[in-house]
């Protein structure tokens, strides 16, 4: 089984590549990225790609059927990640989040690529009601971000493919430690402000609700999506990918953080201005679908793992939220020194 993951380099591909490689040690493994995260490495002893047998360094935006050629199954990771460089760059996200996406779809079943399956999120629906959502109700994506996973899912569904198994994994919002460790999610800030001084800083007023996935348990759904057996009638499934006991608000996160470290000190912005984001899940199908990969940690073991890798690197930065650690920041620095363009290409006769 020859399996490509695009975006390999990023936060979750390390983990979903090791995964991977222990669940199907004969499988070879080709990663795909454009490479602007490589650096951001919170890894003390090994480059995460020894997991991988091949990588190519490649913006998802220039795929063509060369690079499809014999893959069985593509996991497209490859992303602009969150709602701050969503925000700032609006149409580049929609042109890789969606675009690209959709593209690289119709290549791949055209290659003869039998799995399909996409990092989509929970986030596309946005400002919710009380009531968990499942995937037959209603989207309302607020951000770029989301809007751009929901014009994706929707040019997936259209995919006239009979051959190609689609699935689009909604995940919830990511959490852990990774070789390639992210700042910018709301668990993972926590524990870094933890660690830094003691007190957490609740940028909202802590109402909002998020459901939470652990990165390690990202890659077990993956794993299932793999594998997972399909109605005939249709080649393509969105589900929401977590657990019920991880809907959280995010006060209750801090208050988790708060007790596990250094018992410290919660700090809400009572002055915020009310966050839309805000919306519980229901993974009642992925439930009944994937009853063998469920989420397996317990936000006590994500949290005690971020304090203990962070630790191991020796993490001591209060400016963290404008250092490396950020992805936006990465992409403005990048920018900045003039080795990529607006456009988020490489400038290939810098550096």
């Amino acid at each position: 089984m020859n399996i490509l993951i695009t975006g390999n380099m990023g936060y979750i591909g390390p983990v979903v590549s090791k995964h991977l490689r222990g669940k199907f040690p004969h499988a070879k493994l080709i990663g795909l990225d454009t490479c602007f995260f490589g650096h951001c490495l919170t890894s003390t002893k090994f480059l995460p790609e020894r997991n991988i047998d091949h990588q190519y360094f490649l913006d998802v935006r220039d795929i063509d059927h060369l690079f499809l050629k014999n893959i069985d199954v593509i996991i497209h990771l490859a992303a602009i990640s969150n709602d701050p460089i969503g925000n700032k760059f609006e149409l580049i996200t929609d042109e890789i989040n969606h675009k690209a996406t959709v593209n690289l779809a119709k290549k791949a079943a055209e290659s003869g690529v039998k799995r399909f399956i996409f990092a989509s999120s929970c986030s596309i629906y946005g400002a919710a009601s009380e009531s968990p959502k499942k995937e037959t109700d209603a989207l309302n994506p607020i951000s770029a971000y989301a809007k751009s996973k929901v014009s994706a899912e929707k040019g997936l569904s259209e995919i006239d493919s009979s051959e190609m198994i689609i699935t689009a994994l909604r995940f919830s919002t990511a959490c852990g430690f990774s070789a390639r460790t992210r700042l910018d999610l709301v668990l993972n800030d926590f524990v870094a402000c933890a660690i830094n001084d003691s007190k957490i800083t609740v940028l909202s007023d802590g109402s909002p609700w998020r459901p939470m996935i652990d990165i390690s348990d990202m890659a077990l759904a993956i794993e299932w999506a793999i594998i997972r057996e399909y109605d005939s009638s249709s080649s393509y499934l969105a589900i929401n990918v977590g657990a019920d006991h991880w809907n959280f608000q995010v006060k209750d996160l801090a208050i988790a953080v708060a007790e596990i470290i250094n018992n410290s000190e919660i700090i809400i912005n009572k002055d915020a201005q009310p966050d839309k984001r805000s919306y519980r899940v229901n993974f009642e199908l992925f439930k009944s679908l994937a009853p063998n990969h469920q989420p397996k940690k317990i936000l006590k073991q994500s949290i005690e793992e971020l304090y203990f890798g962070l630790n191991l690197i020796k993490f001591n930065d209060k400016h963290f939220r404008n250092s490396s650690f950020m992805r936006l920041k990465v992409l403005e620095d990048l920018i900045e020194n003039k080795l990529i363009n607006s456009e988020l290409r490489w400038n290939l006769n810098e550096g």
